[in-house]
């Protein structure tokens, strides 16, 4: 069989054909190699140079190379932390012409690091919570999109830094499926390898003098099914709120929020009596809503401020009579489409509600962050009447008692 290269970007073939694929990986001359940390792995694993990328080459036989790569590029469309799929190699052989095996080849992930390299010097406990519950994150969000890991642990993750957290990331799909959903049994499966995985790789660590004394291998490996277990029931359970308490949808969005998820739509119903609301959230990675605001509305802001402003849209979508909703039946008469109604919010609630401002008490506040202290101010008097007080009524109480303030705490002083 002759040498086939079958990449996601067709410039990619070019720079691979550079590559000795006629040698086994274990044998590749150290011109071609970047010296990077690896991992643990079944199979061998090299870091390479192609043009200005630095690759991760993983030698395995023909039939998985090729389903991990498939698996990798469907993570990848569906937005999933994971390492980037670049091309498979298929077809090789050696000088003596005997078949070698097929190569899968990933983007190596700039600024991750494996575990084991984490643990060259102890990880105090504090740290080692922040990584397990970046762990417990990545296996969460594999499970809402529908992944079943089949193989997880740490030797398969790699792990980021990020602003005095971390971000996991998956490295192995080999023993990975996709499904439209997950059963309980899948999930519960998943959740008892990673468990097992874990405890097991910790125990190594301690034997080898790694662990700080105080941590406990299978306290840890239990640790992160609980953490787990705790994010699904806040991010799949349904929420059922009295009529009119709109509040207790934000107090649940901000819940969402500082576990570290974004919420990209809200499925909100009413009861046929009137007088129950049914909220189910729809999680998705963060950075999403800055695009997603520009997008409908035209509006640019800040990540935070995005997200607020789309959560305030969907909800005031909600309640137009001519919103179609997620899942609605078919046959069912089609409502506005989103863009059209977010350019009503924009026309009817947004810029009215940020005029209603006076330029002259605004500061240096742009009108995104002028609307994003106004729904916090609305949400701070709501909880405090335990009902909602509604936009207007927010904005004269801001306009009257905060904005007065925060000029004089900010007016320098002559003495």
């Amino acid at each position: 069989m002759a040498l086939q290269i079958s990449a996601t970007n067709p410039e990619h073939p070019a720079l691979l054909l550079e590559l000795p694929w006629h040698l086994p990986l274990q044998e590749w001359p150290e011109e071609y190699l970047v010296p990077l940390p690896r991992g643990i792995s079944r199979h061998v694993v090299r870091y390479a140079r192609a043009g200005d990328e630095v690759i991760a080459v993983k030698e395995l036989a023909r039939r998985p190379a090729l389903r991990e790569y498939e698996l990798l590029r469907d993570l990848d469309r569906i937005g999933i932390p994971a390492v980037d799929p670049l091309a498979v190699v298929t077809g090789r052989a050696g000088t003596d012409g005997e078949p070698l095996e097929s190569v899968l080849i990933t983007r190596h992930l700039g600024g991750s690091m494996p575990y084991r390299s984490m643990f060259e010097t102890t990880l105090r406990p504090a740290t080692m919570h922040r990584l397990m519950d970046a762990l417990a994150v990545l296996l969460v969000r594999l499970h809402l999109a529908g992944f079943a890991w089949g193989d997880c642990s740490l030797s398969n993750t790699l792990f980021r830094r990020d602003a005095g957290a971390y971000a996991a990331y998956l490295v192995d799909a080999e023993t990975g499926e996709l499904h439209p959903e997950l059963s309980p049994g899948q999930r519960t499966y998943d959740l008892d390898l990673a468990r097992v995985n874990i405890s097991g790789e910790l125990l190594d660590l301690e034997a080898s003098g790694a662990l700080h004394p105080s941590v406990d291998p299978i306290e840890f490996g239990t640790r992160i099914c609980a953490r787990y277990e705790g994010l699904w029931r806040e991010l799949t359970r349904t929420s059922v709120y009295p009529a009119g308490k709109y509040h207790y949808i934000e107090r649940r969005i901000r819940r969402l929020n500082d576990l570290g998820f974004d919420v990209a739509e809200m499925q909100i119903e009413h009861a046929s009596n009137g007088d129950t609301v049914t909220f189910v959230p729809k999680v998705v990675d963060a950075g999403h809503h800055q695009r997603q605001l520009l997008r409908l509305t035209g509006l640019d802001a800040e990540e935070n401020q995005a997200r607020r402003l789309l959560n305030d849209l969907e909800s005031w979508m909600a309640t137009q009579d001519d919103h179609t909703p997620d899942g609605a039946l078919p046959g069912a008469l089609p409502g506005a489409r989103p863009e059209v109604l977010a350019h009503r919010w924009v026309r009817e609630v947004f810029r009215p509600t940020v005029r209603a401002v006076p330029p002259g008490l605004r500061g240096a506040m742009d009108q995104a962050e002028i609307y994003h202290e106004l729904l916090e101010h609305r949400w701070y008097l709501s909880e405090r009447a335990q009902h909602d007080i509604g936009l207007d009524t927010a904005v004269e109480d801001y306009i009257r008692n905060i904005l007065p303030k925060a000029r004089e705490t900010l007016r320098p002083t002559t003495e």
